[in-house]
């Protein structure tokens, strides 16, 4: 009998989530994974995230009413938490929001380390069963790249974590107790090379690699259930989602190639842009909220000098020690075409942002370093370029920042000629069952070889 769409993956994966497929659409930044992709991937037996993430509180709290009631009851979703190292308080908040708003499954990104906000958000579910097994009544799937990272959502809650949470009555007894036979996380989604934040990773190398790592955990700990491993990062044809399947993934998780669909929640401009991009179309630059460390994104390349004007920005960062050390012909062309105004504009602009935000330690800290001062007024062109692509990408085309990978470009180039080519035809739901059927027909061909 051949392979079907329903039977790929993980089986425990679908039962334990209640979708029909073991495939789910991530989570993109502001809300481009909009409560309508969310909806009609749910609609359809798919798991979708909401793109949480930058979106104001009140706004989060309204697309996971819209999604309530858009859906059948039994039909779920998820929300992104993002990891915020530096805003401890920000992420506390964020759990707090999810909990109150009863939401039951999240995609945790951007984590380098397991969190007590997290640690929080996974104990407030747990109890004992009949049986005396535990029963999570909150999932996690873990979006990670690195092995060590992956290794903290495989281990249970650090105790010191537990034990403080438990000490501010934030987690009973019971599920303090409970916390210590699981994983953080059951579902951990092993991130390959993709859009927007990337290690840049190989597939066919991480994979087995964190699947060896679930192995030897699972012996130390003792887990009575699986810890179950997806994968991420280039999926954008039939033929890349039946080689994750063939490598032993438990399900798929596709990005790319949702965010130039109806649903996503982007300009029609930047649609008509993406639609036309090939695998070759992307390029790396540092990413604007961990700018001094040197963390990387994709973007877009075709059309746009976004990539090359951050790459460049880096290096004056890490050749300079303050924007007046900068030559004054290349401080000239920065104002002129990278922000658009002047450098007096931009430090003024930062330093409100951070006054009404109350990072006031960052305005005294840039006094205190003229380094630091550039570190800022660089990150606000980052802030621009984004804003550019939300609200009027025709305003400054030239410095878009679009978040994107090869897999688009891929899935691109499979639907040429067929009325998918345009972005106007594409929905989640239908890019989903075509990928998944497609996996299914060319692993059943393979396996009656």
């Amino acid at each position: 009998m051949g392979t079907t769409a329903g039977r790929l993956g993980d089986e425990r994966f679908r039962r334990d989530l209640g979708i029909d497929y073991a495939y789910a659409s991530g989570s993109m930044y502001r809300g481009v994974a909009s409560k309508e992709l969310v909806v009609a991937m749910g609609r359809a037996g798919y798991l979708g995230f909401l793109g949480a993430a930058g979106m104001p509180v009140e706004r989060v709290v309204d697309d996971i009413a819209h999604i309530r009631k858009e859906l059948a009851p039994h039909r779920p979703f998820g929300v992104n938490l993002l990891g915020s190292l530096a805003d401890p308080e920000r992420e506390r908040a964020m759990v707090e929001l999810l909990l109150t708003e009863d939401v039951r499954i999240i995609e945790a990104s951007a984590f380098v380390k397991v969190t007590p906000a997290l640690v929080r958000y996974q104990l407030s579910g747990l109890r004992r069963g009949h049986d005396g097994g535990v029963v999570r009544g909150t999932r996690i799937l873990a979006k990670v790249s690195r092995p060590e990272v992956a290794r903290e959502f495989m281990r249970p809650a650090p105790e010191p974590i537990v034990a403080r949470l438990l000490a501010e009555g934030l987690v009973t007894a019971e599920q303090a107790e409970l916390a210590r036979r699981i994983p953080v996380a059951q579902e951990l989604t092993v991130e390959a090379d993709s859009g927007g934040h990337t290690d840049r990773g190989v597939a066919s190398v991480l994979l087995p690699s964190m699947q060896a790592l679930r192995r030897d955990l699972t012996r130390e700990h003792g887990y009575a259930e699986g810890i179950r491993l997806g994968l991420a990062g280039g999926l954008g044809t039939p033929r890349a989602v039946a080689a994750a399947f063939a490598l032993g993934a438990d399900y798929v998780m596709t990005g790319s190639v949702n965010q130039c669909t109806v649903e996503a929640a982007i300009s029609d401009r930047v649609k008509d842009r993406l639609q036309e991009i090939d695998v070759q179309d992307t390029d790396y630059c540092p990413a604007g909220d961990m700018f001094e460390i040197g963390a990387l994104v994709q973007v877009l390349k075709k059309g746009v000098l976004f990539p090359a004007r951050a790459n460049k920005l880096s290096a004056l960062y890490r050749t300079h020690e303050s924007w007046e050390e900068i030559p004054p012909g290349t401080r000239r062309q920065i104002q002129d075409t990278f922000f658009k105004r002047s450098a007096e504009d931009v430090w003024r602009e930062t330093k409100e942002y951070l006054e009404r935000t109350g990072q006031t330690d960052e305005v005294e800290r840039a006094g205190r370093s003229p380094k630091r001062r550039m570190a800022l007024m660089f990150r606000w062109y980052y802030g621009y370029s984004s804003r550019l692509t939300f609200q009027d990408p025709d305003r400054d085309p030239a410095n878009l920042q679009v978040h994107t990978g090869p897999a688009l470009g891929a899935f691109n180039q499979w639907v040429k000629g067929t009325p998918l080519e345009d972005w106007r035809n594409r929905h989640v739901d239908r890019i989903a069952d075509d990928l998944m059927r497609g996996a299914a027909d060319i692993l059943t061909e393979h396996q009656s070889r």
